[in-house]
Order: structure tokens, then C-alpha cells, then sequence
């Protein structure tokens, strides 16, 4: 099996639907450090489990100075957003979002 990991900077902004009173409810921003972690049983014809820089594209392209509320039909939360991420790079099977240096949520996909 061959791993490969790739960690980006991205700067975005959100808001939460809570059930309960939080400032995370008003649109608020972050500076976001999303780590991708993509395995493979086989190399492509590059020799690469994945490219680097198609990891970096897809989530820049999906969080990277945006509203993400406007990009998404579901709350956006660090735990929703990191399995959005996974479900959209080729394989990916874990998701680190880290918001702030002291907030983390990890998405895994379980074994199939």
C-alpha cells in the first residue's frame, strides 16, 4: 500500500446552525489547515498514488477565500466540511480540518 499526505492553508469563512446560543452562529472566519491523507494498492501511470497539486487545487478551489455557507447545502462544520473534502479527492480516506491551532475534527472513511 502506498500513502501519501498532503497539508493546505486556506482562509474561509461560515457560519453554524445551532441548537443552542453560540457566536459560531454569526458569520465568522478561519484560517484553516486541512492535511489529505490518500492511499493506493497501485501507482497511476505517473507513478503517483495522486498529484500533490491536484490535492491543493480541489481544496483551494472548494474553501480557499470563501463563503463556504454559500457553497454548501449542509451545516458547515468542521466535521461535515473534513468528510466533503475526503468524498471529493481521489483516494482519500482521511481528513484532518484544524480551525485553530487547539480545534481539530479528523474524518476517516471506515475500511471497505
Amino acid at each position: 500500500m502506498y500513502y501519501v499526505k498532503k497539508t493546505i492553508e486556506v482562509s474561509m469563512a461560515h457560519s453554524l446552525s445551532l441548537n443552542y446560543e453560540s457566536k459560531c452562529t454569526r458569520i465568522h472566519g478561519h484560517n484553516v489547515v486541512v492535511t489529505v491523507y490518500c492511499k493506493s494498492k497501485q501507482l497511476n501511470e505517473n507513478g503517483m498514488v495522486i498529484d500533490f497539486s491536484d490535492i491543493k487545487r480541489v481544496v483551494k478551489d472548494l474553501l480557499d477565500h470563501q463563503m463556504v455557507n454559500d457553497r454548501v447545502e449542509f451545516n458547515p462544520t468542521a466535521e461535515n466540511l473534513a468528510r466533503w473534502i475526503c468524498d471529493r479527492i481521489p483516494h482519500c480516506y482521511k481528513v484532518k480540518f484544524q480551525e485553530s491551532e487547539k480545534n481539530t475534527a479528523i474524518y476517516e472513511k471506515e475500511d471497505e
